[in-house]
């Protein structure tokens, strides 16, 4: 019976009542060991009558066995498998050991479960219980919390108890319980009256603590203190610890080997043979109330309980004891075998740290990347060979990166020290949460000791990348000559292709061509898809067409995406989908870049990759400059800035200032625009970052045309005229004609045509209707109203569609002025990023399953995002939705 937690028994109630109406969520009950969280999951079961209860709790001892609890849980609806996406069935059933399969994404088994979940759910409500999440395998806490945070209109409600005060889901701290409960716990579990003096100094000495205000009424009133609470977990872990030793000499040791083997009885027994300990002993401890044998099963009635035998056994007969459950689990199950040996040797021993580097890899191949690291860094640390401990240390840190723990990994490469290896890997885990700086300096150094010329020639190109962040030219430039001279050495194509991106990049951000080099690199990467089994290097495919910046280059390389999705590989999305949300951008394809961007956003949250973070919200931010979203747009880049500033992520920063002056041009205000350019100008002074897709000086000339400041103008876009005419790329040279022909009192004709003959040359149509806007307002100055007209008649539709609502404004306002009667175009309701994506992907003819499984979230979580839409845009078909896209 559970005594008082109204609240708390409301705010659980109201969770499976929505759950059973088909609108999901996730609670974690947080507190100290026997402050009620179990109690408060069984009251959870019973409100969940009717529905299908799936259940698992974590066991200290299977803490280390991969995707062990997540199996536990799974297990009734795996007969589902076959019912969900192929590649997210592939991964989960690797994950469970279902079937053999090469390495996956962790987050790809978080997208299956969620998807195993939602399917079990159509026919009957799901309630997932966990209890003690804590002592749950990290693989499977990893996944089950990826789904959790992912219910919205399914009829699945997950509830976990945990003693962590930071848990991964929306959470309800327990705390003691109230002094009229306390009185009646106590009551109810005294034979004789307890008075209210002895009640209320129990339950200030416990501060309410349930299992403590049971276990200590009447035997520990003389340690109490009067005024301060007690030390819950210590305090009833001596008195477990009292209790066991009250047993009989059979029954505490038939008591310690539980605490060992865990709860599967037939272990138990056996382990029992092996040490001559009489397993009928077990009984005592029943009788005493210490554990419950049923079903197979010896389960402690306190995780405490266990501890505190545990703890209580003498080190040495421990190690005995856990040598006795490896050979009784025996090789068959070889993980346990692996641990418990591990637990039962004192020094080094290498037979024993070959059996936990098998069990790492096994947990490696089944993305356990928190058990892979662990058992990697025992084989470390029981490892008698110097040079064995550093490779398994070094292996370690690449398991706890994966598995999301960095400053474990960088921990365990700090323990290294150097080697290749380990350079390479401190340079990686830099980059995307680290310093920049060092990322690069360590792929040089990486670089220098590699063994053959295409892994440095790799680890250069990693270095490049790392300087296009920092908007370093100096060390690119440098970087590119070591690249070109190790080139001819170079074997494999993966090595060839990434080296002429990066020399290419390199040379593009100084201004010293490398468009050639850009274009080799893309035809071999695009012909072998050499880089599509190299997930951290997946970015590399989008870098053509964003240097490039024409209507010709990367086709191929976009469609790289679909198949990163399809593989459901989380983990890798978030660099990848930056690059891809920049070239939308960059094109006519602002809905897909803005929902794009959010979804990128999310995941370099959700998987701690600030790099990628900073560049989507500065990304972002320009977009929604140029949309006229004047409070979003500050709101990102005031979250952008303090992440570049604080990683020099350089490249962050001029994309803010680039954001905030164009917010400004957009706005009418060409004095305030001229400060955030003439800031941005000097920005890329200091970093001689001379590309001129880079240059903001196309603004900085309209922002001094407006201002009267003519010559200052020219001077400007003579210079850039003469940077773009050096690329030689239709972008550049576009925006780079149309400043002379705003500028030119003769002859503007010639420039604004050939603007627009470059700009047909780019897929950019933003920048070609700035260039009609503006020729087509040079002409109307002209008096040429009739030549005028055509020119604004299409800037002002281009603005509509990409809704850059005050370019339009601005557009209209000009076409007014030739004596043109407007009707404008009104804009509909706004969609929310995420209805953008769902309605983006329900337009190319996906199914509602397709495009679940491609945004990881649940088919009916598309749909209730998708009805949503239909209200918003007053339509009731696909079909019309599709019309309505661009």
């Amino acid at each position: 019976m559970l005594i008082g937690r109204d609240s708390e028994r409301q705010r659980i109630e109201r969770l499976v009542a929505s759950a059973r109406i088909g609108h999901g969520g996730a609670l974690a009950i947080t507190g100290e060991p026997g402050v009620g969280k179990t109690a408060l999951l069984g009251f959870a079961a019973e409100s969940a009558a009717g529905m299908n209860v799936l259940r698992a709790a974590g066991i200290e001892s299977e803490k280390e066995i991969p995707f062990g609890a997540l199996h536990q849980v799974l297990r009734p609806a795996l007969d589902r498998l076959g019912e969900i996406p192929g590649p997210q069935a592939q991964a989960l059933s690797v994950a469970l050991a279902l079937r053999p399969g090469p390495a996956i994404d962790r987050f790809a088994v978080g997208a299956a479960t969620l998807s195993l979940l939602c399917r079990f759910a159509e026919e009957r409500p799901v309630a997932v219980l966990l209890d003690d999440l804590h002592l749950v395998d990290g693989s499977s806490a990893d996944a089950l919390a990826f789904a959790a945070r992912r219910l919205v209109a399914d009829p699945v409600v997950l509830l976990a108890t945990t003693r962590s005060p930071d848990p991964p889901l929306p959470s309800l701290a327990l705390t003691g319980i109230d002094l009229a409960a306390a009185d009646e716990l106590v009551s109810s579990r005294s034979d004789v009256p307890v008075s209210p003096e002895l009640i209320a100094r129990l339950h200030r000495a416990t501060a309410g603590n349930p299992l403590a205000l049971i276990e200590l009424a009447g035997s520990r009133l003389e340690h109490l203190s009067p005024e301060a609470p007690l030390p819950v977990s210590a305090e009833l872990a001596r008195a477990f610890a009292s209790q066991a030793r009250s047993l009989g000499a059979g029954g505490r040791a038939a008591l310690a080997v539980a605490s060992v083997a865990g709860t599967d009885l037939r272990v138990v027994v056996s382990a029992c043979r092996v040490l001559g300990v009489a397993v009928d002993a077990l009984a005592e401890a029943e009788s005493a109330g210490l554990v419950r044998i049923a079903g197979g099963r010896v389960e402690f009635r306190h995780p405490l309980i266990r501890a505190a035998v545990y703890g209580d056994t003498d080190p040495r007969r421990r190690r005995v004891i856990h040598r006795a459950v490896a050979e009784a689990v025996g090789p068959h199950d070889a993980d346990r075998h692996a641990w418990h040996r591990a637990e039962s040797v004192v020094g080094p021993d290498a037979q024993v740290a070959d059996l936990l580097v098998q069990a790492a890899r096994r947990a490696h191949e089944r993305s356990a990347h928190d058990v892979a690291a662990a058992a990697f860094e025992r084989a470390a640390r029981l490892s008698p060979d110097v040079s064995r401990h550093a490779s398994l240390c070094v292996a370690a840190a690449e398991s706890a990166w994966l598995a999301g723990e960095t400053r474990r990994s960088v921990s365990l490469l700090d323990e290294v020290g150097g080697g290749a290896g380990a350079v390479e890997l401190r340079a990686a885990i830099a980059a995307r949460t680290g310093s920049l700086t060092e990322a690069r300096d360590l792929c040089r150094i990486a670089a220098r000791e590699s063994a053959d010329a295409d892994s440095a020639v790799v680890l250069l190109a990693d270095a490049v990348h790392a300087c296009f962040y920092l908007g370093d030219t100096r060390s690119g430039v440098e970087l590119a000559h070591e690249i070109e001279a190790l080139l001819d050495g170079v074997v494999t194509p993966k090595a060839q292709g990434l080296g002429q991106m990066a020399v290419g990049v390199a040379r593009i951000l100084a201004n010293r061509g490398g468009a050639d080099q850009i274009r080799a690199g893309v035809g071999l990467l695009a012909s072998t898809g050499l880089l599509r089994d190299d997930r951290r290097r997946l970015s590399w495919l989008m870098i053509g067409p964003l240097f490039l910046r024409d209507a010709d280059s990367g086709e191929e390389l976009r469609r790289v995406v679909a198949d990163a999705r399809a593989e459901t590989a989380v983990g890798t999305l978030p660099a990848l989908l930056f690059h891809v949300a920049r070239d939308e951008a960059t094109t006519n394809q602002w809905v897909r870049a803005e929902a794009t961007y959010d979804e990128a956003t999310r995941l370099a949250r959700e998987t701690g990759q600030e790099t990628d973070l900073a560049m989507c919200l500065a990304g972002l931010a320009w977009l929604r400059a140029r949309l006229g979203d004047e409070e979003r747009c500050r709101a990102l880049v005031a979250e952008a800035l303090p992440i570049c500033r604080a990683r020099d992520i350089h490249i962050g920063r001029v994309w803010s200032l680039f954001a905030l002056g164009e917010l400004e041009l957009g706005l009418g205000d060409p004095l305030k625009a001229l400060a955030h350019l003439e800031e941005l100008a000097a920005l890329l002074d200091d970093l001689r970052l001379t590309d001129p897709d880079l240059s903001p000086a196309p603004e900085l000339t309209d922002a001094m045309v407006r201002l009267g400041r003519r010559d200052d103008a020219w001077d400007v876009a003579r210079r850039y005229r003469a940077e773009a005419a050096a690329k030689g790329q239709p972008w550049a040279l576009g925006r780079a004609e149309r400043t002379l022909g705003m500028l030119s009192e003769d002859g503007f004709d010639t420039h604004f045509e050939a603007s627009l003959r470059h700009h047909a040359r780019t897929l950019d149509d933003f920048e070609t209707a700035r260039t009609r806007l503006a020729y087509g307002a040079r002409l109307r100055r002209a008096r040429r109203r009739v030549d005028a007209r055509p020119h604004l008649h299409a800037a002002l539709e281009t603005f509509e569609n990409l809704r850059a609502a005050r370019w339009a404004d601005l557009a209209a306002v000009e076409l007014g002025a030739t004596g043109e009667t407007i009707k404008r175009r009104t804009q509909g309701e706004t969609l929310t990023p995420q209805e953008l994506q769902v309605s983006l992907l329900l337009a190319e003819g996906k199914t509602t399953r397709e495009v679940a499984a491609a945004l990881f979230l649940s088919p009916k979580t598309i749909e209730y995002h998708l009805r949503k839409v239909y209200t918003k845009l007053g339509i009731r078909s696909r079909a019309e939705l599709a019309d309505r896209l661009p």
